[in-house]
């Protein structure tokens, strides 16, 4: 029908149709082909775009496959096209059942099942299951013997290890991606069904969008999107870390103070109090450090903030203890001379993700394109929060995203912009962040509060940047701990950082080091807390603080834990193949640069360039560094990034020279 009224026929059925001589025939017979092919062109764009924002399903071969039961569908099946994105034309029914659904919001329930604080609206079809992931499309669900009902427990349960605790089911909606509704009746039995599903393994459900089709006799069927999240039983919650970047003054740290304290900022940056942690930054209102910020959802996608206190360990812990999933904000510096600050907590605090803050009153600075670059060197995907849209006007806010759409797609980053504009685009872009190459954009205003529930959406959705394989293989290896941060409390040594590799549990004898001698001194972990929370295991890919218990403890940034049964070794020379990506002149023997590998931040010296005399912009070639002060732990493989001024490279650890520790008869008086 839409294609109808682009291209003029409905104009044929009017009751006064005017005239017209063969000369405004013509003109319209060309403005009719062109449209025919603008349409054309449209529906090819929107195909392509369909392919590339496929869901992470997951379809079990040992399962059986569901196939729907034609004397069940009745002719029920929407032929409105290919929706995604939000982009559907929604029938009239659903227009005109709006007001009940909003009545139904934030405490009714489907099947038993609670909806979530807002219900959005599924697309008319969904990309087709893939093969793997954390979602599964179930047709229905109606009273399954003792047998299927088994296998479905069993197939939830691996759905949830895949999505590290949390799954999407897709219910009424055939395995080819098309929604073909259940009547309300088989609705609410297939919620029942799945209810009891989570009910065997302590997990919760939540509605998060919903669908009315209209079927050719018109009787309306229902399809329905349900969040299946259990936390996992080595922790207590689900972690997710989001680095946020961007230039001085576009208001970052404004926006975790209103996201986390939950309070809107009165326009003059009381919102950022509780997030600075030094008095020289609420002078300059500028942040030089690195500030860890926590905001928690419960299991119904309800946001667990806190609010304005001076009592802020206790409001961490509480938030804590009732947050089944918890966003780790890493609030890094934007001025320009804080820079190491910022790759440093880039690198060294591994973020699944990047939050790119513009300002939409003062658009795209030079800092900003640096840290989006530095995001894309490290990996990391970005999304991007254009903010101050109270200040500033249409125009300026469609110039920044427009700035924005040029620096996503240019040459060598080809990333495709996808504007968030309702409910449906932020849950969309929020579970299939894991493998598309789309950056969505979000437009907030910390002051009025526009956005921020599209913000929230999105983050309550958005799963952690690593698969289940990835983790229980990064658990099986030995126990490897980075050191972001030394605190000394009551006599005390506590370490903070990320737990890389393996697993720690109180009482564990590890190795810290190395020392400025290449070795490494045994300390025992006396108490382990997470978030503030006491715990008693750490496992891979989380973060903790590690209470030590050693004699002569010396430490700093850059350290690492690592178990006896690694037998690590330090070095002062490794081999990178590198790139640079800018230098104004060349670099040759003897440059120096400030290295950053991981954690590992310290200044080393170009000792030789195989194949090549000296480097420019863009060159590729295999380097000798050597760390100018102390040894360090690195591993092959491992991502680098040197820096300099204004000179840029990025490479790949590819050889380690490793030097033969001093007290190297402790391996073998530890090891059993």
């Amino acid at each position: 029908m839409e294609e109808a009224e682009d291209t003029g026929f409905v104009s044929l059925f009017g009751p006064d149709e005017p005239k017209v001589n063969n000369k405004e025939r013509n003109k319209n017979k060309k403005n009719k082909r062109k449209n025919k092919q603008e349409n054309s062109e449209e529906r090819t764009r929107q195909d392509e775009e369909a392919t590339m924002d496929t869901f992470l399903g997951l379809f079990d071969p040992s399962l059986e496959d569901e196939s729907p039961d034609i004397d069940d569908i009745n002719g029920n099946v929407c032929h409105d096209g290919l929706g995604h994105r939000g982009n559907t034309n929604f029938n009239n029914h659903n227009n005109n059942n709006n007001s009940n659904n909003n009545k139904r919001r934030g405490g009714s329930t489907l099947g038993g099942v609670r909806r979530g604080p807002s219900v959005a609206i599924l697309p008319d079809q969904l990309p087709s299951e893939p093969q793997d992931g954390n979602i599964e499309y179930k047709l229905k669900l109606v009273n399954p013997n003792h047998e299927r009902f088994k296998r479905l427990v069993s197939q939830m349960q691996w759905r949830l290890r895949e999505g590290l605790g949390e799954a999407i089911y897709e219910i009424g909606v055939e395995d080819s991606g098309i929604l073909l509704g259940l009547t309300q009746e088989e609705l609410e039995a297939s919620m029942c069904t799945l209810r009891r599903m989570a009910w065997q393994l302590g997990a919760s459900l939540t509605v998060i969008r919903e669908k009315n089709i209209t079927g050719i006799n018109g009787q309306v069927r229902k399809a329905a999107e349900v969040l299946v999240r259990k936390v996992p039983d080595d922790q207590y919650s689900i972690e997710l870390r989001m680095a946020v970047l961007g230039n001085s003054d576009v208001g970052k740290s404004t926006l975790l103070g209103v996201l986390t304290r939950g309070e809107l900022d009165n326009g003059r940056g009381c919102a950022r109090l509780n997030v600075f942690r030094h008095r020289h930054e609420v002078c300059s209102g500028k942040t030089s450090s690195i500030s860890l910020q926590l905001m928690g959802f419960d299991s119904q996608g309800n946001v667990i903030d806190q609010r304005c206190s001076r009592s802020r360990d206790y409001e961490d812990e509480d938030m804590c203890s009732q947050s089944t999933k918890i966003i780790n904000f890493i609030d890094l510096a934007g001025d320009q001379k804080y820079l190491k600050t910022t790759v440093f907590g880039l690198s060294g605090y591994c973020p699944h993700y990047a939050v790119l803050v513009v300002s939409a009153f003062s658009g795209v600075a030079p800092v900003t394109e640096e840290h989006l670059s530095l995001a894309r060197a490290l990996d990391v995907p970005i999304v991007i929060v254009v903010t101050k849209t109270d200040l500033a006007s249409p125009l300026q806010t469609n110039t920044t995203i427009a700035d924005l759409t040029r620096v996503l797609t240019q040459p060598g980053y080809k990333r495709v912009p996808w504007l968030i504009q309702n409910e449906d685009d932020a849950i969309t872009a929020g579970s299939t962040q894991l493998d598309s190459n789309v950056v969505p954009i979000f437009r907030v205003s910390s002051v009025t509060g526009d956005g921020l529930a599209l913000l929230k959406k999105f983050l309550f959705v958005l799963p952690p940047r690593i698969s289940n394989k990835e983790k229980v293989k990064l658990e099986q290896e030995p126990a490897e701990f980075q050191i972001d941060e030394v605190f000394h409390v009551d006599h005390s040594v506590v370490v903070g950082g990320l737990l890389t590799k393996g697993v720690i549990t109180q009482g564990t004898t590890l190795l810290l080091g190395p020392m400025d001698n290449c070795s490494f001194m045994p300390v025992t972990v006396g108490s382990i807390h997470r978030n503030k929370v006491p715990c008693r295991v750490v496992c891979a890919g989380q973060s903790a603080s590690l209470c030590l218990r050693g004699s002569h403890l010396y430490l700093r940034k850059g350290m690492k834990l690592t178990s006896v049964e690694a037998r690590p070794r330090a070095c002062f020379y490794f081999q990178a193949r590198t790139q640079v990506l800018h230098h104004t002149s060349r670099i040759c023997r003897g440059y120096q640069a400030t290295v950053h590998i991981g954690n590992v931040r310290q200044t080393a010296v170009v000792e030789g360039i195989l194949g090549s005399r000296s480097l420019h912009t863009d060159d590729r070639a295999s380097v000798i560094f050597r760390f100018l002060r102390q040894p360090e732990l690195v591993h092959i493989g491992a991502r680098l990034l040197f820096r300099q001024g204004s000179t840029k490279g990025i490479g790949k650890v590819i050889q380690v020279f490793e030097e033969e520790p001093d007290n190297i008869d402790i391996y073998n008086g530890l090891v059993r």
